[in-house]
């Protein structure tokens, strides 16, 4: 079995984390290539978040494209991707998927994995959800998006950040069916 595409994009909204968390579980996972594409916001967010560690997130992903690169190969149906994951999310971001405005290179690559009925696991950051957002998201949800709020849970026992972070990360392997570590409901 050859190795399988994911293309992974990173937009402005709070969770630095969350990416460079999946690109380091994706990194461990040799039959996993990444895809790696970010927006402005999200390059602004991680000066914040985890200043100083942008090199270290991009040197995670086996590809990185420049997102004003709207020719770039995930800008096409005939990319042979498994499926995409925007994590975080921001709403600027869904308003952009759901609408169909693809002026970026992350936006058009969303696209294509919706027009191409591909998965796309959304991992929005935004509280409370205003109407709009709302029905966005439900919108893209009826298209087939996955929709993935970075939810806490206590049923695991998280003992740190790093321990809630792993188990959102888990769940959104999960829902591409790739293999995830992490402690879930045991009833």
């Amino acid at each position: 079995m050859g190795t399988k595409r994911l293309v992974v994009g990173m937009t402005g909204a709070s969770g630095a984390v969350l990416a460079l968390e999946l690109l380091r579980r994706l990194r461990d996972n040799p039959e996993w290539e990444t895809h790696f594409v970010m927006s402005r916001g999200a390059e602004i967010t991680l000066d914040c978040e985890l200043p100083g560690r942008k090199q270290e997130l991009l040197d995670l992903a086996d590809r990185v494209y420049d997102n004003s690169q709207i020719g770039a190969a995930i800008a096409s149906g005939s990319f042979a991707a498994a499926g995409m994951v925007v994590v975080p999310c921001s709403m600027k971001t869904v308003a952009g998927i759901h609408g169909g405005y693809a002026d970026t290179l992350l936006l058009r690559a969303a696209d294509v994995t919706v027009k191409e009925g591909r998965p796309l696991v959304l991992v929005p950051r935004e509280t409370p959800l205003s109407p709009i957002h709302l029905r966005n998201l439900y919108e893209l949800s009826m298209m087939g998006a996955a929709v993935l709020p970075p939810v806490l849970t206590f049923y695991n026992g998280p003992q740190t950040v790093d321990d809630m972070v792993e188990h959102i990360v888990g769940k959104i392997l999960d829902r591409l069916g790739i293999p995830a570590e992490y402690r879930r409901w045991q009833g």
